[in-house]
């Protein structure tokens, strides 16, 4: 089940490959999270020293959030990869071009996962044939209903 998408993610990159990650919580993040207080659209992932880390990704705290727990909305979270998955993405990220994006959060067994893509940027060009490619399959849909609600006059 989805909790949060980053719906620029297949506007702004070509999406190469897709991982699985698991993320470390803090517990009134994990509540707060389930109440739906998550964005993940600035987000992006960073290598430092053979480990991942999410930065962008805001959990906005409950106000029913304890007491003794000072909530940091925008706290570095750590993913984590099998080791060689990791190995694999350092060696990926270090061509030209290449980026690690969050795609989505999600529960898988009960626990939050992170999506992961390996992506390459789009060029401005790449991004206005998207939009219009987008533009003309809604206006075909247009035309298919506005076709099939005047049928054929008899």
């Amino acid at each position: 089940m989805t909790i949060a998408e980053n719906r620029k993610a297949h506007f702004n990159y070509h999406i190469e490959e897709r991982f699985e990650a698991g993320i470390v919580l803090e517990g009134w993040e994990v509540k707060a999270i389930r109440e739906g207080q998550v964005q993940l659209t600035d987000g992006y992932v960073v290598i430092k020293e053979g480990e991942l880390f999410l930065i962008g990704l805001r959990i906005n705290a409950l106000r029913s959030a304890s007491t003794h727990v000072r909530p940091e909305a925008d706290r570095i979270k750590k993913l984590l990869m099998h080791r060689a998955q990791i190995r694999r993405l350092i060696g990926k990220t270090e061509q030209k071009g290449y980026t690690l994006v969050p795609l989505n959060l999600h529960y898988k067994a009960g626990y939050v996962k992170v999506e992961v893509a390996l992506a390459k940027g789009k060029a401005e060009h790449d991004k206005r044939n998207t939009v219009k490619e987008r533009e003309w399959e809604r206006e075909k849909g247009r035309l298919m209903r506005h076709k099939v609600s005047s049928g054929p006059k008899d």
